[in-house]
This record gives structure tokens, C-alpha cells and sequence, in this order.
């Protein structure tokens, strides 16, 4: 289901989330691959279009993601909400694998998250790899 988004709010999330994924922080600018607007709470589950319920989402992300809200933790089998970018910090929940091809989850929802969402496709991989030896990832912040 498409539903449609403002302009000066669509204007307001590519600001805050310097078109890139939320998710797995891919730049659309850097790598071509188009983002869309990921409804954090979906509309399917009550949630609003609003600033702090829309983010950018590759598509990759987004389509994994669809109507989830939880996941399972691998380490521990809990079931946990997913990871929120309007209200939690991605470096406080993610971090980057040594090559900085892989996204590692630190804390339970990470983990959920990376697993959902599939971060660590393996097209995604091939593509981190060719973006690192192009200086364009990671990001920077």
C-alpha cells in the first residue's frame, strides 16, 4: 500500500537521515540503489505518517522488514522490537565488522534487527566491499 507523503516531510527525513537507509546506513548517493520511506510502525498496525513513524529505508531493508515491528534475538531467542531510528541511536545498537562489510548487532535489538532485515545479504556484502575500496563507506558518522 502506497500512501502518500508531503513534500516538506519527505524534504525533512532526507535532511535528518542524510539520504541513507536507517537501517544499514547504505547512501544512495554513493551506491545508486534508491531509498524509500519505511513506515517504522506500519500503517497496517496503526502507525501515522508523521516525522518521527517515517524514515529512508533501501529498499532491501524496507522489503525484509515489511509489517515487523519484533524479531527473535539469535543469541538469547527473545523476542524484541526492532530497531527504532527516530528514538535510538545506531552506534549504540550496530557496529561495523572489521572489513566493514558486515553489520554486527551489540545489543539485542541489533542483533533482531540485522537478522529481519537480512543486513548482511549477500548482495549487500559484494557491494560494501566495492564501496570500501572506493573510500565511500563506512560512513563517516
Amino acid at each position: 500500500m502506497s500512501t502518500y507523503i508531503p513534500e516538506s516531510l519527505r524534504n525533512q527525513i532526507a535532511d535528518k537521515d542524510k539520504a541513507r537507509c536507517c537501517y544499514c546506513l547504505t547512501s544512495e548517493a554513493n551506491s545508486g540503489i534508491p531509498m524509500t520511506h519505511d513506515h517504522i510502525q506500519p500503517i497496517s498496525q496503526g502507525g501515522k505518517t508523521c516525522f518521527e513513524n517515517v524514515c529512508l529505508a533501501c529498499r532491501s531493508c524496507n522489503e525484509f522488514k515489511g509489517d515487523s515491528t519484533q524479531a527473535i534475538d539469535p543469541l538469547t531467542g527473545e523476542t524484541l522490537s526492532l530497531f527504532n531510528p527516530r528514538t535510538q541511536v545506531w552506534f549504540e545498537h550496530f557496529a561495523w565488522s572489521p572489513d566493514f562489510t558486515r553489520v554486527e548487532g551489540l545489543t539485542g535489538i541489533g542483533r533482531a534487527t540485522v537478522v529481519r532485515l537480512r543486513m548482511n545479504n549477500p548482495v549487500i556484502i559484494v557491494a560494501r566491499k566495492r564501496w570500501v575500496v572506493s573510500g565511500w563507506h563506512p560512513p563517516a558518522d
